[in-house]
């Protein structure tokens, strides 16, 4: 059983660090560890094997916690409900969450199925995309400088638990694809063959570019194959993040 702290204090420094943690979000690279909240998301965590540093829970959650859940941490903090709600930054409170450890700083893998995120700026764009990624087998995300912080409170909840599932790399330059050994596929409305009639490569590397701008002209030149996307309902175009579902489903019907 986890060693159960109550706190009743709304400036106890732990709360201070959680609030911050839950509504900054570049504040996980200063503090090396990142806040999530509610049942759904603590559980994606735990069935990856991802423990949290501490679990933390409003007194009405603790009260019906499933054994798994009170023993998921070395270390449970328990508040009054309305203290948990201070630190969320929900409308409506998750009343359990975890403190976790950022994960150490790594390369990317050569190699590997990969989507590149070339300074997406949206946080729902990103974190639908990790999930997308994580369902179509893309193990491997690389976000290039500009990009969306990844562990950041909107993109975590956006990405609903596929951040465990998937190695991330953040702060790239588009050189670093070089080193990727894999196909570099593109999205494009004015060149390239339709998605459907294309043998896509596997593995490969996917970009997904600026929700305004589009892939950049540096990652653009690395590119061997570009593929449009057909719209017969004569959309301008597509979300960025639709467009990676259809790219990502594409690249995985030819696998045997």
């Amino acid at each position: 059983m986890a060693e159960v702290q109550q706190i009743q204090s709304r400036d106890n420094p732990l709360l201070r660090e959680l609030r911050k943690l839950a509504q900054d979000r570049q504040a996980y690279r200063k503090l090396g560890r990142f806040w999530i909240e509610g049942e759904h998301l603590c559980s994606a965590a735990l069935l990856r094997g991802v423990r949290p540093a501490l679990a933390v829970y409003s007194n009405s959650a603790w009260a019906q916690l499933p054994v798994q859940f009170k023993d998921c941490a070395a270390r449970a903090v328990v508040l009054p409900d309305a203290l948990f709600a201070s630190i969320s930054a929900l409308e409506s409170a998750g009343n359990m969450g975890f403190l976790m450890d950022l994960p150490a700083a790594s390369d990317l893998v050569p190699g590997q199925a990969s989507v590149v995120l070339d300074r997406l700026q949206d946080a729902g764009n990103v974190g639908s995309i990790l999930r997308s990624a994580a369902a179509f087998g893309f193990t491997q995300v690389l976000a290039l400088k500009g990009t969306a912080a990844l562990w950041s409170p909107k993109v975590l909840r956006a990405g609903m638990g596929a951040h465990f599932g998937l190695h991330l790399v953040e702060g790239l330059e588009p050189q670093a694809l070089d080193t990727l050994a894999l196909p570099v596929l593109v999205t494009s409305s004015h060149q390239g063959a339709l998605l459907q009639s294309l043998a896509l490569p596997f593995p490969c590397a996917w970009v997904l570019g600026h929700e305004g701008q589009g892939v950049g002209p540096e990652v653009m030149a690395r590119a061997s194959v570009f593929a449009r996307i057909g719209q017969p309902g004569g959309e301008e175009s597509l979300n960025v993040a639709a467009a990676a579902a259809i790219c990502l489903h594409a690249s995985t019907l030819g696998r045997r």
